[in-house]
């Protein structure tokens, strides 16, 4: 799943992705972080999440790393030039931005195809945003945006009728 994060294609050539394999206590300690973001904001879904990835075998982490804008200025950051965006001042909440949207379909390509392949291999999978805000918070990736992918390989799917 990790060399089909790495290898997807990306806009203009340029790599800007990173990704990590996370198991055991790691993979803990997000789901337990998950479940306190939950309480903090009143959030079930976030408590919900932390359940399902506590019953995962592993979890891939895919982000995007800090980056500037490719030069195509083509205003859908909310900048008219790559130039503005560059030079803009971040905002640092669940995820830092802004970011490039074609940055960010690389991630979801990325993504895409790393599902592919636990499906492909019969391995149950669900693209979480919210295993991301914890990994980012607990600083797993050095990333502006960090999406998971919990994986199982039990009987029954984790992930579905939560």
């Amino acid at each position: 799943m990790k060399v089909s994060a790495t290898t997807a294609p990306k806009a203009a050539g340029k790599d800007s992705l990173a990704s990590k394999v996370v198991t055991g206590s790691e993979m803990r300690r997000i789901a337990g972080d998950m479940k306190a973001i939950g309480k903090e904001r009143d959030d079930p879904r976030f408590i919900r999440d932390g359940k399902s990835l506590m019953e995962s075998d592993a979890l891939l982490l895919i982000g995007t790393k800090d980056h500037k804008g490719l030069g195509l200025d083509c205003g859908a950051c909310g900048f008219e030039r790559c130039e503005e965006f560059n030079g803009a001042e971040k905002v640092d909440f669940e995820f830092r931005g802004p970011n490039c949207m074609l940055k960010l379909l690389d991630l979801g390509i990325a993504l895409g195809s790393a599902a592919k392949t636990a499906a492909i291999h019969n391995v149950d999978s669900r693209i979480m945003y919210r295993i991301g805000v914890s990994a980012r918070r607990l600083k797993f990736l050095d990333a502006t945006v960090i999406i998971g992918i919990p994986l199982s390989a039990g009987p029954k799917s984790p992930y579905f009728d939560r």
